[in-house]
């Protein structure tokens, strides 16, 4: 009589280890089922997040520059410059660092010249101002660059506009200080078969009005 006044509040051992490794067991086919679904919905699960999102961002964001007619060039536009024997000796000599390893120089790349490969433009400026002492071009031939333009008339810069060259020079009176110059010419050149040629120039002036005022007029 005394086992059955135990009743229900006490299981004997065996009872209870029974019913645990029951409950694990169920446990561990839930998990196992959970797993065999994420790998038949193509791979997904833990990979939806984290370190996966990223890498697909990542490649997404370097896909356009594969693309050959968005990709650029990789030149180096100092060491072409220094290669250059239509370069003048002065831009050379004056092409140095002016930070660390930081040159002058502007680059820009786009279609001028027809080919299929982007054309090259580089300005050669001074460290102090930015006074440009030297624009080119170079067109792709092969594994090589070709010189195609250059103008050292300082201060000259030139830029791609919707497949024009456009070069433009200040214009210096006496008395102008390099900040204020007293105008500019601006030339437009378009390729034609092996070269470039002007095609429209325009002189424009530039007002001599200072901080509001007006400089007067010198005095006889």
């Amino acid at each position: 009589m005394r086992g059955l006044d135990a009743g229900p509040d006490t299981e004997p051992p065996r009872a209870r280890g029974a019913l645990k490794a029951a409950i694990t067991a169920v446990a561990v086919i839930a998990v196992l089922g959970l797993l065999v679904s994420a790998c038949g919905t193509g791979g997904t699960g833990a990979r939806d997040e984290g370190p996966a999102r990223s890498d697909s961002v990542s490649v997404g964001a370097v896909a356009p520059s594969a693309s050959p007619s968005t990709a650029a060039p990789s030149v180096d536009a100092v060491r072409l410059l220094k290669a250059d024997p239509k370069v003048s000796a002065a831009v050379k000599r004056d092409l140095q660092p002016c930070v660390a390893d930081e040159y002058p120089v502007d680059v820009s790349y786009g279609k001028l010249t027809g080919g299929s490969a982007n054309d090259i433009v580089v300005n050669v400026l001074t460290c102090g101002d930015a006074v440009g002492v030297g624009s080119y071009v170079y067109r792709e031939q092969g594994d090589e660059y070709e010189n195609v333009f250059r103008a050292e008339e300082s201060p000259v810069y030139a830029e791609i506009d919707r497949g024009d060259l456009v070069v433009t020079q200040q214009v210096y009176e006496k008395g102008d200080s390099v900040a204020l110059p007293s105008g500019e010419v601006v030339i437009t050149y378009r390729w034609t078969t092996d070269r470039f040629t002007e095609r429209a120039r325009t002189h424009n002036d530039y007002s001599k009005v200072v901080d509001g005022e007006t400089a007067a007029p010198a005095e006889d």
